[in-house]
């Protein structure tokens, strides 16, 4: 009979401590700290659409995508800077081209283009699309940006003279200037 209280008694305890256990999960401590990661993600989407609509951003390319290659990982810093004045464009590329550049350091996708028409209008699933022709910066004919509400962004150029290319990146604001 002795046996039966202990083991009674020990039971009891057990539902005692798994109560005060379950009173004190980590999924309810970690509730709380959601407030502070969801402003954090409202701000930043407030950041993108502020950058899209003053037109004044930088696509950093992260990773090239050929098309008929295998995805490219980019570790140096290529970019595509868009203002209201100008789009300068510092990228590689990577496929086939129809015709090489006469100066090997006119390789890749690079230009500043003065004279150019921009659209951007909201994307189905929220973001832009954006549609940037530039008229003076030889083959390139045109650049599509597909930027999420986050800041991620995928950059297809369409050129005269090679295959299209993809780039998925993100969007940052603009550098100021150096003096």
């Amino acid at each position: 009979m002795h046996i039966m209280k202990t083991s009674s008694a020990k039971r009891a305890c057990i539902l005692f401590v798994l109560a005060l256990c379950i009173g004190h999960s980590p999924v309810v401590a970690q509730s709380v700290p959601a407030a502070p990661a969801q402003d954090k993600k409202a701000a930043q989407r407030a950041l993108i659409k502020n950058l899209i609509e003053s037109q004044s951003y930088v696509f950093q390319a992260q990773t090239a995508m050929p098309m008929g290659g295998r995805v490219r990982q980019l570790t140096s810093d290529y970019d595509l800077t868009v203002g209201k004045a100008s789009i300068v464009s510092y990228l590689p590329y990577f496929g086939r081209a129809y015709s090489a550049p006469i100066d090997p350091r006119e390789g890749g996708i690079q230009f500043t283009s003065k004279d150019f028409s921009y659209s951007a209008v909201p994307g189905k699933k929220g973001g832009w699309d954006i549609r940037i022709k530039p008229k003076d910066a030889g083959d390139v004919q045109q650049l599509s940006l597909s930027v999420s509400e986050d800041g991620y962004a995928t950059l297809q150029v369409i050129n005269t003279t090679k295959q299209p290319i993809s780039f998925h990146g993100i969007i940052a604001p603009t550098k100021p200037k150096r003096k």
